[in-house]
């Protein structure tokens, strides 16, 4: 097994899709196309139709029982997989090097949490479904787990898919130029262990322990009227980490309330939501 201080090969994420052509511009572009370019994250995206062996390269057909829609065959899906040397998940019991998903509706809603478990593994296999799905046998002999994005039916898997790989990327080590901010974020981690910075001066925020973020401002100082909040220019650093506290435990309660109970609080953060609650208004 791998210890945390070796060295570790790049993360390597295949995208099987009908719509190979639709990730040519998320490739190019910001913390993914960095990525790619310094050798830390291996981006494979795979046509499904070269899986084919008819004269119109078909992927989908009608489904058994009647129904609306189509379904995608299991023969093209199936040989894309051998193609990438991805056994039957049988074979792969027990073993955490690589996962194979199904984006679909009916999937488990994507998390960061899930985002951070997909950063930490070697090989990412992404089947984006499309039409009426795909054949269940599929799901059954190869899928690991199905992810969803969000409770709405899309066209394809390809947007749900960019979205998991963009997501799980910018987690693995070394992508982001400050390893530390994706603590400091919505659904970051705690702040346990990281009072201070490595010039051992108090941190002006917390981690997010699971909460939402905090609002943001930058110069100038006044727009239309509207002014920095006070705490942020004042140069105390406890006031600062005070007010982007409060901050956010009241986006937390005011926009995604069931945040708050598998987040990291402590008694001062629950002092504060009580009187959040009892006041009703926003803090700022």
């Amino acid at each position: 097994m791998r210890r945390d201080s070796e060295p570790r090969n790049p993360l390597r994420i295949e995208i099987v899709t009908i719509f190979p052509a639709f990730f040519d511009g998320f490739l190019r572009h910001g913390v993914v196309a960095r990525a790619v370019e310094r050798g830390q994250v291996v981006v494979g995206v795979h046509d499904l139709r070269s899986y084919t062996h008819d004269a119109h390269r078909t992927v989908d057909d009608r489904p058994f029982g009647g129904g609306e829609g189509m379904v995608l065959k299991p023969e093209p899906i199936g040989e894309a997989l051998d193609a990438l040397g991805v056994r039957p998940r049988t074979e792969r019991a027990g073993e955490s090097r690589e996962t194979v998903i199904l984006l679909a509706a009916q999937g488990r809603p994507f998390t960061q949490a899930t985002a951070r478990q997909l950063a930490a593994l070697e090989r990412v296999v992404l089947l984006c479904g499309r039409y009426e799905g795909i054949d269940e046998r599929i799901r059954e002999l190869y899928c690991d787990r199905e992810i969803s994005i969000g409770d709405y039916v899309l066209s394809g898997g390809e947007l749900a898919a960019a979205v998991v790989a963009d997501a799980t990327i910018r987690l693995v080590p070394g992508v982001l130029g400050n390893a530390a901010s994706t603590a400091f974020e919505s659904f970051g981690e705690d702040d346990a262990s990281i009072e201070t910075d490595e010039n051992g001066v108090p941190r002006s925020q917390h981690g997010a322990g699971g909460l939402l973020d905090y609002p943001h401002f930058t110069r100038p100082a006044e727009f239309r009227g509207l002014r920095v909040p006070e705490a942020l220019v004042s140069g105390d650093h406890q006031a600062v980490r005070r007010w982007r506290r409060e901050q956010q435990l009241a986006t937390t309660l005011r926009n995604r309330p069931e945040l708050l109970e598998e987040a990291t609080l402590s008694d001062e953060d629950e002092q504060t939501l009580e009187r959040l609650r009892c006041s009703g208004k926003r803090v700022g």
